[in-house]
């Protein structure tokens, strides 16, 4: 099994840091690629012309090898939000039909198709979300409801941000082909850490960021088109995403036909000398590490956690349909009041979501961190 990467990390013995799910904290490598980032830009006239090239195809491939994808069919982007703009810009939603997001799902895969429904002329429809966590089930009941409007679009993320549950994609995705109908994929909270494999699944669409499980900076994200979709126009209008358009030659305009591949949907201002090259080398740790020995540590690590909970009077989800990396918590008679500030004078971080406690470790936890929350968590119960 993977060991605790601490080591990596700037992260004092006394803190145990569970919230990666909020955000992550950046590897020490990833520090310095930044302070040298901030460094290079201070002094421009000494960046090889190579340079900003070398760092898009280093951070396109490190994105491409956590979803199993081919490089050229990834996007620099700098958010889940754009990545559902670049999809609303370019995936026809047929008036009368429906589109299908999860009950309380994350902004970004959502917002994007209320604000888009009442001009088309289409429905968003809402998957409740299931008391016992099954969002698979009730996804796939969604899908095939008698009677419903054609189903045009699902956009829903792998993992439920709130109660850390998952959506089995291998049993959505040939459901959603079947009724004819394209899937956008917010994998946030599934990339690098769960089997996410394009090639097997076949979304349309997958989008996800560095700032919290693959242990990148804020502001920088990749999304995945199928080639299917390659041909269309993109959210920006770029020179880089035409084929010949260079200040340095004559004409300036030789050739303004798209390039080939999801290059074209790259975001403008894609030349980041600071975060990409800090995104590239998180994702390539976790590359290095390897998806199943990260899952399989941090499953470890929440049932440790699960075990310890057990007798404490709080709702734990069923271990066959949470993720192997976030535990949500219920409570019945509701969180305590100043819970969470409680386990943060102790120096133990989790988030509050939706009523849940969301705990998320990550590769830089360790037993005693586990055993340190429920050591506080038992004493802020009393």
């Amino acid at each position: 099994m993977l060991q605790s990467q601490r080591d990596q990390f700037d992260i004092p013995r006394h803190v145990a840091y569970l919230n990666a799910s909020s955000w992550s904290p950046l590897p020490l490598a990833s520090q310095e690629a930044g302070r040298i980032g901030v460094a290079r830009k201070g002094q421009p006239w000494r960046i090889d012309n190579a340079f900003a090239n070398d760092q898009h195809e280093r951070a396109r491939r490190a994105a491409a090898a956590l979803i199993g994808a081919d490089t050229e069919d990834v996007a620099l982007i700098p958010s889940v939000s754009y990545g559902a703009a670049t999809v609303g810009k370019l995936a026809i939603i047929p008036a009368g039909s429906r589109v299908l997001v999860l009950q309380d799902d994350h902004s970004s895969p959502v917002l994007e198709w209320h604000a888009r429904a009442a001009a088309q002329g289409f429905a968003v429809e809402a998957v409740v979300q299931p008391e016992d966590g099954d969002w698979t089930a009730a996804m796939l009941a969604a899908i095939g409801r008698p009677g419903a409007a054609p189903l045009a679009m699902a956009s829903v993320s792998s993992v439920h941000w709130s109660d850390g549950c998952v959506l089995d994609l291998d049993r959505i995705a040939p459901a959603l082909r079947a009724a004819g109908a394209l899937l956008l994929v917010d994998a946030t909270h599934g990339a690098g850490v769960m089997d996410i494999d394009v090639r097997r699944i076949d979304p349309d669409f997958l989008v996800f960021p560095t700032y919290k499980w693959v242990l990148g900076p804020y502001g920088r994200a990749f999304l995945y088109v199928a080639r299917r979709h390659q041909d269309s126009v993109p959210l920006e209008q770029t020179g880089f995403g035409r084929r010949a358009i260079a200040s340095d030659r004559v004409p300036y305009m030789r050739d303004t036909a798209y390039v080939n591949g999801a290059r074209r949907f790259d975001m403008g201002e894609r030349d980041h000398f600071v975060s990409l090259e800090m995104a590239a080398i998180g994702m390539e740790m976790m590359a290095g590490w390897g998806q199943k020995a990260i899952e399989s540590r941090l499953a470890m690590l929440t049932g440790r956690l699960a075990e310890g909970l057990g007798n404490i009077g709080v709702q734990v989800p069923d271990a066959a349909v949470r993720a192997p990396h976030i535990l949500s918590l219920g409570f019945p008679q509701g969180m305590p009041e100043g819970m969470i500030g409680r386990l943060e004078a102790a120096d133990v971080y989790v988030a509050p979501r939706l009523g849940r406690m969301r705990i998320s470790p990550h590769v830089y936890n360790d037993e005693a961190d586990v055993d340190r929350f429920l050591e506080v968590f038992r004493g802020a119960m009393v």
